[in-house]
């Protein structure tokens, strides 16, 4: 229902509930005899003498469920469907704060009872990512066996936060409560398990979409393509395409983008070359996929020309593609060309101009106008700066970055930024100020971080915060041989021989464990494989540990 429906909706149910009241009370005053109200009584205020004003979509929901409140503190008996539509419209207006509201509004019982309502409003919460609230109103629902609508919508939910763990074990449970899926039911799931790698749990659900009745669905069946190529399975995701009764531009690109996720170009051009010939105009979706599979700047320079030729060139994730690819080649120029003629840009093409710059202090002038145009930066345009920071030795202007990152954005340092930071700070001999920054962090410092300082000292031979770093290392990387190398040559720079000799033997010793642990776990696994085949299996087999 749109906004002005429920506006005259819930305006007529007062009226109607006005109306009714003072019938009454005529009734009682005089007895059998009914008076109707003269032309001279006074008007409803919500329905007339209100000065007409412009006001948006949300402005319009502010009012509707304002006089909604109002109704329901005078005692108005409102209509399920009132709500419903309420929900309706701020699910289509993308507008949670509205929701929230309804759904204090909402009886409780009400709520609880009616499935159409709870579903509605459980597919608000799951839509911006409140699954937890979603979570409660499913949980509380009495009945939720009747439509998959509701657990398509938390499942969704799930997926889209990448709890993709959570979204298949609800979908377990669709199953063992007997509702029945749909075809909007698989391709969320199928994503799931394209989100955990998982092919095994994918031909599970293969199994289910052809027993449903959904093996000719399109909808599905490009999900399918989709599944099987991101577990890994290129050969059996072109067979259902091979198979597909007829293709939209979601079959040609989940194709497209396997083959090109495979790093097989060949393939994906050869994809791209029968799209062109079946009539389909490829979107910027497969131009971009295609543009950043390039392997090489001549194919790329094809594509752009491509792009040119046939108008597509101001999409704005083709451009950004076409920078990145530039970039990687090493063409700034033809980089920079494609960036200034973007009729808009986002984070991402700012960015990828930023990464262009990665060595050249111009990355910081494309930040200035970057805030000049309004457009806020992310956690990632902080990590390119300070990267570039590190690589040209700018201390202060890291540090400017760095603290501005924090007090005027609001972003929080990450571990990203803390290893630029410690990296910046140590090639500038600063070791002591990067092992200070370390230690205020709020959160442990990894293996990036540590392994930062570490290359610094061994850069400048300092042995006393060379020997912390490498300690830590130890810990969170013992197999890392590098870390091992690199304290090994700050001892040797400062002339510690003895205790390179101990770190060496150390190291040496330590291989010697490795290898007789490998030796020791084969030889069991030989036991293991030998009582499969004697006995079918390993139930009452005792499987004896070599001695070692």
């Amino acid at each position: 229902m749109a906004v002005a429906d429920a506006i005259f909706s819930t305006a007529s149910l007062c009226f109607s509930r006005s109306s009714s009241k003072r019938l009454k009370n005529r009734r009682r005053g005089h007895g059998s005899r009914t008076h109707f109200p003269s032309s001279s009584s006074p008007p409803t205020p919500l329905l007339i003498n209100q000065t007409p004003t412009i006001q948006t979509k949300h402005q319009a929901l502010d009012q509707v469920i304002e006089d909604l409140r109002s109704s329901l503190s005078r005692g108005v008996k409102v209509e399920p469907q009132i709500f419903s539509s309420l929900l309706e419209t701020c699910f289509r207006l993308k507008s949670l704060h509205h929701g929230v509201q309804v759904h204090r509004l909402l009886p409780p019982n009400l709520l609880r009872k009616s499935s159409d309502l709870s579903s509605k409003l459980l597919r608000l919460y799951a839509s911006f990512g409140r699954v937890e609230d979603a979570h409660r109103v499913f949980d509380s629902m009495s009945r939720r066996d009747g439509s998959a609508f509701a657990w398509n919508s938390l499942i969704s939910g799930y997926v889209e936060l990448g709890m993709f763990e959570d979204a298949l074990a609800l979908y377990f449970q669709m199953e063992e409560e007997g509702v029945e899926p749909d075809d909007f039911t698989f391709p969320r799931v199928l994503k799931a398990c394209a989100g955990m790698g998982s092919i095994q749990l994918g031909e599970a659900v293969h199994r289910h979409v052809v027993r449903s009745g959904f093996g000719a669905n399109l909808f599905v069946l490009n999900a399918l393509v989709d599944m099987y190529s991101k577990c890994g399975d290129i050969v059996k995701a072109r067979n259902i395409f091979n198979k597909l009764p007829e293709r939209d531009s979601v079959s040609w690109n989940s194709m497209l983008t396997g083959y090109i996720r495979h790093g097989l170009l060949i393939e994906a051009v050869d994809v791209f070359r029968m799209m062109m010939n079946s009539g389909l105009e490829p979107d910027s979706v497969a131009i971009s996929a295609l543009v950043t599979g390039t392997a090489s700047l001549k194919q790329g320079v094809e594509v752009h020309g491509w792009v040119i030729r046939h108008g597509t060139g101001t999409s704005l994730s083709v451009a950004n593609s076409l920078i990145t690819v530039y970039a990687k080649n090493g063409r700034i120029r033809e980089a920079r060309v494609v960036f200034d003629e973007m009729p808009e840009r986002d984070i991402v093409s700012w960015n990828a101009m930023m990464q262009t710059y990665s060595e050249d202090p111009e990355a910081l002038r494309v930040f200035e106008s970057m805030e000049e145009s309004g457009q806020l930066p992310d956690c990632v345009t902080f990590v390119l700066l300070l990267s570039t920071c590190a690589n040209l030795g700018l201390v202060e202007e890291g540090r400017r970055v760095f603290g501005k990152m924090k007090e005027r954005y609001k972003i929080s340092a990450g571990m990203e930024h803390f290893s630029c930071m410690v990296n910046l700070l140590g090639r500038a001999s600063l070791i002591e100020e990067a092992y200070g920054l370390i230690e205020r962090m709020e959160f442990e410092a990894g293996p990036t971080v540590w392994g930062a300082l570490l290359f610094a000292c061994s850069l400048h031979g300092n042995v006393k915060f060379g020997q912390l770093a490498g300690e830590r290392l130890f810990e969170l990387e013992p197999d890392n041989a590098h870390n091992f190398e690199l304290l090994m040559n700050i001892y040797r720079k400062a002339g510690k021989l003895e205790e390179e000799e101990k770190l060496h033997n150390s190291r040496q010793g330590k291989k010697c464990r490795n290898l007789l642990l490998l030796c020791c776990t084969q030889e069991v696994q030989t036991h293991f494989n030998v009582a499969l085949q004697i006995n079918g299996g390993c139930t009452g087999y005792h499987i004896r540990t070599p001695n070692i």
